[in-house]
């Protein structure tokens, strides 16, 4: 949901205040009414950030008929483009766009140019390009703007959503074939931190029209929040994998050392690793089931996550992360029963850094929830560093929307994880997969490497399976008067790791 309307901030830059203009010149695929012309260069979105650095923040704003601003979602939903308006639909460059209408929880104005031979020119609003269902269309309401733009790509069975840029900072890709799970955002701020959450909001997109055979297709981005701007491009190829590269420099207007870079959310309700929910009819009920993470050093590292009692925060220090995401693993229908969530076509998100990052932290937040439509599993890279007021930090990275990430380690994966109590007692039972143990007598003399923060492992039980190529380790933990115990498994071979390894946090 937008953040609190305020004023409108008066600064032009970009056509973000230049008079309307024809509908000529960029096109005739489609009639979006353009702005005056205006130059735009690498550079553009950088001095656009460093002069609104300068200056004191305002909400963006802009007067909302009220027969849009009091939508609910379903009403919301039946709002949708016209067949043949979408922007370069017939130019065979690969991508076409469409300008999302405001309304709903959407009611945050946000900019759109297009930029072509070094030029800029400003989508400005039409209602004829929206079919309004039964809702009343605005008369007389003039430029309204968007609230967010949709990216399609051309395949063989015609254009198909693959990035949906909506609300704040927050965005959405998928591979071929997924439906949309996880959200990324451009820039996190002070996520679980007092004295609350801060949400950057991108004020304003450039979208370069892309050549018939580039097969890729750049955004630029003006972030903006109470704390920093920033300068975004993101490079967007759509193969069997979406991959989404973004260059990013955030100014500072204050200094803040709660900055989570990579951001990213998916919603988790109940798996047989805590069994939330003993009378759904569903075997589970999650968009991903873990964070993975490659650190400085090389270790693979896999945390399953879980629907929470109470909010759990969990930070794994770094330096020079090579990966991490939020994965989804489960990849059958029979994983989890349900015909309509179809949770195994969401997508994973894996992330490589471009570049050293330096010193930080991986943070996970857990946060509790009762139905299936929150997102509240959040990861994401805080620089140690931060940014100082009037300081700049400059990143990049590579997303990868995927079935299963590029990079795998090679090693045994954790397939399952599950839990449960016996005598009381908290029981795991974690199963690794992989070549590795395609030998039964290799899989035989496996060995587990447990370790607990708090109590002690009371239990310990191997148990491989020639046909799975995995071994499922069963084991025990006795937390005595403990009320939370941070556990670690790896399954070794002649004392050498032959899995990744398995990090969870046991709670009371």
């Amino acid at each position: 949901m937008a953040p609190q309307r305020r004023e409108i901030l008066g600064w032009a830059l970009g056509g973000a205040l230049a008079a309307a203009g024809s509908r000529a010149g960029l096109g005739e695929a489609w009639a979006e009414p353009l702005a005056k012309p205006v130059p735009f260069a690498a550079d553009t979105v950088l001095k656009a950030a460093t002069a609104l650095a300068a200056s004191a923040y305002r909400m963006p704003d802009a007067p909302l008929p009220s027969q849009f601003s009091g939508l609910t979602f379903e009403q919301y939903a039946t709002i949708g483009r016209k067949p043949g308006t979408a922007i370069w639909a017939s130019d065979k460059v690969g991508f076409s766009l469409e300008p999302l209408h405001r309304g709903f929880v959407y009611t945050t104005p946000i900019v759109i140019n297009i930029v072509e031979n070094g030029m800029a020119q400003r989508l400005i609003y039409d209602p004829a390009d929206y079919d309004f269902g039964k809702l009343q269309p605005p008369t007389g309401s003039g430029d309204l703007g968007f609230s967010g733009l949709r990216i399609l790509a051309a395949s063989d069975e015609g254009f198909q959503d693959v990035a949906l840029f909506q609300g704040a900072s927050f965005y959405r890709s998928r591979a071929r074939g997924q439906n949309f799970g996880v959200t990324a955002r451009g820039l996190a701020v002070r996520t679980g931190d007092d004295p609350g959450e801060e949400f950057p909001l991108f004020r304003e997109f450039w979208v370069e029209k892309p050549s018939p055979a580039s097969n890729t297709l750049t955004i630029h981005a003006l972030l903006d929040s109470q704390s920093v701007t920033g300068a975004y491009r993101f490079t967007i190829r759509s193969l069997e994998t979406t991959i989404i590269d973004t260059e990013m420099t955030l100014i500072g207007r204050a200094a803040t050392d709660k900055l989570g870079v990579g951001a990213m959310a998916a919603g988790y309700l109940f798996s047989g690793l805590d069994h939330r929910r003993p009378s759904d009819w569903r075997e589970a009920v999650y968009e991903i089931a873990g964070l993975q993470m490659q650190a400085g050093n090389g270790e693979w590292l896999w945390r399953p996550v879980v629907n929470r009692e109470t909010l759990q925060i969990s930070a794994f220090s770094d330096t020079n992360p090579r990966g991490f995401g939020l994965m989804q693993r489960s990849r059958t229908f029979d994983d989890f029963f349900d015909d309509v969530g179809r949770w195994e076509l969401r997508p994973s998100l894996w992330i490589e850094p471009i570049g050293d990052w330096s010193e930080g932290d991986m943070r996970l937040l857990e946060i509790p929830v009762t139905t299936e439509n929150n997102a509240n599993i959040l990861a994401q890279w805080r620089p140690k560093a931060g940014v100082t007021a009037g300081g700049t930090l400059s990143l990049a990275y590579r997303q990868f929307w995927c079935w299963t990430p590029p990079t795998k380690p090679p090693l045994a994966l954790c397939t399952h994880s599950r839990a449960g109590k016996i005598g009381g007692k908290p029981r795991f039972t974690v199963e690794m997969a992989g070549d590795v143990f395609a030998d039964p007598q290799r899989a035989a003399a496996a060995v587990a490497d447990l370790h607990a923060s708090n109590g002690k492992i009371s239990f310990v039980q191997c148990f491989p399976f020639k046909d799975r190529r995995s071994v499922r380790v069963m084991f025990d933990l006795d937390p005595g008067s403990e009320s939370f115990s941070e556990l670690r498994l790896t399954l070794n071979l002649d004392n050498q790791a032959v899995s990744e390894t398995w990090l969870y946090r046991w709670t009371a």
